[in-house]
């Protein structure tokens, strides 16, 4: 396993190529842009990782697109020019996910070239489960180390079926620590479903504020 410094070393060194040479152009980079990124995760290009560019992908009209990138089962990426509004391009990144089968990728990714937004639609529709910006990429890669030659397992910020679990696990043992300091049961089994009760109603506040 590469050690942390060394991934760090060699995403930094990717951060600098691309403000050098990369001017955020969809059509002219995307490419070049996906291989060195391959680079900076320890691969020697996408190709030696078995990635494919413009892969077609059969539409349900009939018709045919090209998804930027495929590397099943891993990841779809879909690029987008330097300053795109990736929100917008959800539907996109969610149908070429669904007709990619067999084997399908378990992750999907937007990248405008300065960020990038992690779906995995097998556990979360709705919403990014991260997004990590290019400049914090080589201390915030733990999103992406599906991208690492190996198996490790990314590290989700936004993760709602983790969250909620650990949410849960955590009002779990506020409870029998109530219990065990004398509260009556009934009195910490209330507080605990008032406690759950405003979890909910922030998730739902927040998710409206998104």
């Amino acid at each position: 396993m590469t050690a942390p410094s060394e991934k760090k070393a060699k995403l930094q060194a990717f951060t600098q190529w691309v403000a050098q040479h990369i001017s955020g152009d969809e059509k002219g980079e995307a490419q070049v842009y996906l291989d060195r990124l391959f680079q900076a995760f320890g691969w020697n290009g996408l190709r030696e990782a078995g990635a494919t560019c413009e892969l077609r992908v059969k539409n349900t009209t009939g018709g045919t697109s090209f998804a930027d990138l495929v590397w099943k089962p891993v990841v779809v990426i879909e690029m987008k020019k330097r300053g795109a509004d990736l929100g917008k391009h959800y539907s996109q990144a969610f149908t070429y996910w669904t007709r990619l089968v067999p084997n399908r990728p378990r992750y999907a990714v937007l990248c405008n070239f300065d960020e990038f937004w992690l779906y995995d639609f097998e556990t979360q529709l709705d919403t990014p489960v991260d997004v990590v910006k290019l400049a914090d990429l080589p201390t915030r890669y733990g999103p992406l180390n599906f991208m690492f030659p190996g198996d490790e397992a990314p590290v989700f910020g936004n993760h709602q079926e983790s969250v909620t679990r650990q949410a849960a696990d955590k009002l779990a043992a506020c409870f029998n620590s109530m219990v065990k300091r004398g509260v009556e049961r009934d009195l910490a089994q209330r507080f605990t479903l008032q406690m759950l009760m405003a979890v909910a109603a922030d998730r739902i506040l927040t998710t409206r504020a998104d």
